[in-house]
């Protein structure tokens, strides 16, 4: 319940004068990425800990050999998570982690200058401090929630030191993935871009709370990587990071590239419609040359991994997969259904979505 509801002169609108309210739509947009951008993170580290439990699973089934530099990042399997900036996306971000993750407060930690102010995550267990270069060691995702102003001296901080199977995730808008490269010295980034509709529907609604509102059919559906409801648009250049941020997990493992495409297979394909289950044919299935070109093919041997992929050129870049994601719509269908069921929404096939097929340039 809303306690402001009946009280207008203690709502954000009162006292704005007429010509100003049009300026008004500023404040749902605004809401609107937030929540996009909660969510996609959310469906980020789901996935992304799925495969790394997936991959510890099978190393130990099969005993597959890991690369000295690169036990540190696979370990028990377990997702370490990572926020530097304490502001509102980041304590936003924090609270979505942790009830629809959800990632146990022991293993979420957040860097931030004012430390003393974030008492109720301390409280429950997460540890908050001002140090990004213990952070960035320890975690395998780190958030970038901080201002653009304060990103040079974090990532002189932070540059030398990240590993190479740790993800970046930058929710700096104003700075390109050309120059995040620049200053943090790795391509292992990921950036998803938005783009914003003239013709805004307010949908994110104004009182939820952040994870509240993703429990919400209507909103979370507007969240999906191809639908444009609410006027905000996800580049699916972010998907194709993700997906090879993933491969790049397994490489690091040392697993083949046919246990690599298996275990896409399981994560990734997972939730299946239901007419799957009378035509199996009509379930996609990752195949070599989804990711890789026919001329490296032919090169690779069997029990070879996938090669090491630059995330900033996938980002910015076309890909095999590019072309597969694109010209799959039954691939889109069941990675939409994927990302409704991670957040425990159910979705048939007969769903109207407002699917975008715009693809706006980096």
């Amino acid at each position: 319940m809303d306690i402001l509801e009946d009280l207008k002169s203690l709502q954000f609108e009162y006292g704005i004068s007429e010509e100003d309210r049009s300026w008004l739509y500023l404040r749902g947009r605004s809401r609107g990425l937030m929540i996009e951008a909660c969510a996609h993170a959310v469906f980020f580290c789901k996935v992304f800990r799925s495969l790394r439990e997936s991959v510890h699973e099978h190393q130990n089934s099969r005993s597959l050999s890991v690369d000295s530099i690169d036990l540190a990042s696979v370990d028990d399997g377990k997702l370490k998570v990572g926020i530097i900036g304490g502001g509102h996306l980041g304590k936003q971000l924090t609270y979505a982690l942790l009830r629809l993750v959800p990632v146990p407060a022991e293993s979420l930690r957040i860097s931030t200058r004012r430390p003393e102010a974030l008492t109720e995550f301390q409280k429950l267990g997460i540890q908050c401090f001002y140090q990004n270069s213990y952070l960035v060691v320890w975690a395998n995702v780190v958030f970038l929630c901080c201002l653009p102003s304060q990103l040079p001296h974090i990532c002189l901080e932070i540059q030398n030191i990240i590993k190479k199977t740790c993800i970046v995730y930058s929710f700096v808008a104003t700075v390109p993935l050309p120059r995040l490269k620049l200053l943090l010295n790795t391509t292992s980034i990921l950036r998803p871009k938005y783009q914003c509709a003239e013709d805004f529907d307010n949908i994110w609604g104004a009182n939820k709370e952040i994870t509240a509102a993703l429990q919400d059919p209507v909103i979370l559906r507007a969240t999906c990587p191809y639908s444009a409801a609410g006027g905000i648009t996800l580049n699916i250049k972010w998907l194709e990071g993700v997906f090879y941020a993933f491969l790049n997990i397994c490489t690091a493992s040392n697993v083949p590239h046919s246990q690599a495409l298996q275990l896409l297979n399981e994560v990734f394909l997972s939730v299946h419609f239901k007419e799957c289950e009378t035509d199996e044919t009509s379930c996609p299935k990752f195949q070599l040359t989804d990711f890789v070109n026919t001329v490296y093919v032919k090169n690779m041997f069997q029990k070879r991994p996938f090669p090491w992929f630059d995330l900033i050129d996938v980002q910015l870049k076309e890909t095999p997969f590019s072309q597969r994601l694109s010209s799959s719509p039954v691939l889109q269908d069941h990675l939409t259904h994927l990302y409704c069921d991670s957040f425990g929404i159910s979705l048939d096939k007969e769903d109207p979505l407002v699917v975008s097929t715009d693809n706006p340039s980096q």
